[in-house]
Order: C-alpha cells, then sequence, then structure tokens
C-alpha cells in the first residue's frame, strides 16, 4: 500500500531510511524479533539505486528527503516486494515532472508484469496512463465500471458530480463525499 500521506503513513519521519524499509518489509527482522540492521541497511541502499532516490545513503532521515525522493522510496519499497495488487492512492501528487514520470512508469512496469493496481488519484492523466477500467466515486455512489479506452474525459468529469446517465446502475460506496 502506499499511502497519499507520505510522512507519517508512508514513513516516519525521524526514522533511517535502513529502518522505513521495516514498515511493511519483514526479511530484515529474525524470527526471533531481533532487527537485522544491516540487512535493512542494504535493502535501503539497493532502494535507492534501483529507484535513482537521490539520498546519501540508507541511514538518511526519511524527512531529509524532498517529497518527490521520498515518495519514489515508499513506491520502490513496495514494488520491490513484487506485489500481487498494490493499492496506491495520490501517487504522484506534489512531486516534481520527473519524479513523476519514473514513478507512473515504474507503476506500468509492474503492472504489465502480472501485478493488479488499484489507483486513487485526483490526476486524470494519471488515471487514463495507468488504469485500464475507471471507476468514480462522487456523492457516496460508485460509478459503473468504464474500459480506459472507451472512457472520455468529459464523460469522467460528469460522473464526478455524480451525473450517471438515467438507469445506469451504481452502487452506494461507504465513503464520506
Amino acid at each position: 500500500f502506499v499511502p497519499e500521506e507520505r510522512l507519517g503513513r508512508g514513513a516516519v519521519p525521524t526514522l533511517s531510511l535502513a529502518m522505513n524499509t521495516l514498515l511493511t518489509r519483514t526479511e530484515a527482522v529474525a524470527p526471533s524479533g531481533w532487527l537485522r540492521t544491516g540487512q535493512a541497511r542494504q535493502l535501503a541502499a539497493k532502494l535507492i539505486d534501483s529507484f535513482r532516490v537521490k539520498a546519501p545513503g540508507p541511514d538518511a532521515l526519511a524527512r531529509t528527503l524532498s517529497g518527490g525522493n521520498l515518495q519514489k522510496f515508499i513506491v520502490g519499497r513496495e514494488i520491490d516486494a513484487a506485489p500481487k495488487l498494490l493499492i496506491v492512492a495520490q501517487p504522484t501528487w506534489g512531486v516534481d515532472v520527473g519524479a513523476a514520470t519514473q514513478i507512473r512508469g515504474e507503476l506500468l512496469r509492474l503492472r504489465n508484469q502480472g501485478c493488479a493496481l488499484l489507483v486513487f488519484s485526483e490526476e486524470l492523466d494519471e488515471l487514463f496512463e495507468l488504469c485500464d477500467r475507471l471507476h468514480v466515486i462522487a456523492q457516496g455512489r460508485l460509478s459503473p465500471p468504464v474500459p480506459t479506452p472507451e472512457a472520455t474525459r468529459e464523460q469522467i468529469g460528469e460522473w464526478m458530480s455524480g451525473l450517471w446517465p438515467a438507469g445506469v446502475a451504481t452502487e452506494r460506496a461507504d465513503v464520506q463525499a
């Protein structure tokens, strides 16, 4: 899971990148519960290198990274785990164009390898690029699915206002509008 809020949910600002790998990865935790700090540092170094994160090293505190680099680290941590399903909320919100391009590219690569992506985003371009089909949640209702190649920005915009064609079945979403 890649949360919308990077600091506080995706990473602990006062912990090193090595320790932040342990939020969702357990290979550096021994069966006895002891932390294998060397292994955590190696994993963080691998993520820094593989996902081109600009950081001084695995001991850098999460709060010292730019938003884009922290997001690349968090997304990289989850992608490197080779999930079958990855839920991503606002994956490129507030990051620079270069980081956004890289993050979307990594998510596309993961999707093309067979991972299911569930993307929550307000960025229509991002949704049209990453998703095979789209849903909209508006006014507490979930729209019917529409295959992305058949969708238009105008249609999605109307649906974001809660305007579905008459007779189209919708489901009640347990969310607050």
